[in-house]
Parts: C-alpha cells; structure tokens; sequence
C-alpha cells in the first residue's frame, strides 16, 4: 500500500477507535487500563501515528467490548464515507 494510503487508514481507524470508545462514554486512560495499554499509546492509534498490530487490535477490541469485526466495519464504513466525499 502506498505509504499516503496506509497513513490514511492509519487515520481512518483511529478515528473508529476515538468513535467506538466516546459511544461508550470511556477516557482514553479507562480505554488503556482495560485494555492493558497506556493511554498515550491510545491517543496516537486515534491520531493515526501507530500502526496497531492484530494483538493491539484485539486488546481494543475487549477493552472497548466490541467484537473485533465491529471495528472493522466501522473502519470500513468510515472508509467508504471518506471516498465517497472526494
């Protein structure tokens, strides 16, 4: 993947993960703390700076109570909004 795109889904599933985690009303730190990670290590995943590893994704999934194919599709659907806007 072109080094453009891949900062972009960086992007876009940071942006699921900030999305997934304010709908449950949860602080980054709570989101790191049950999910094992630390909470500046959140904030970059939903700024785009990370690339999470399935490990990592996992671990948001539990932490966020979501099956891990949740936000995936999220991802997806953000994804495809953002397409479809240029």
């Amino acid at each position: 993947m072109p080094a453009d795109k891949q900062s972009n889904a960086h992007r876009i599933f940071g942006r699921a993960v900030r999305e997934l985690r304010a709908r449950r009303s949860l602080t980054q730190e709570r989101l790191g703390f049950v999910s094992g990670l630390h909470r500046n290590y959140i904030g970059a995943i939903e700024r785009g700076e990370i690339n999470p590893t399935f490990r990592i994704m996992l671990k948001l999934a539990r932490g966020l109570d979501v099956p891990l194919a949740e936000m995936i599709q999220l991802y997806e659907d953000r994804a495809e909004e953002e397409a479809s806007q240029r």
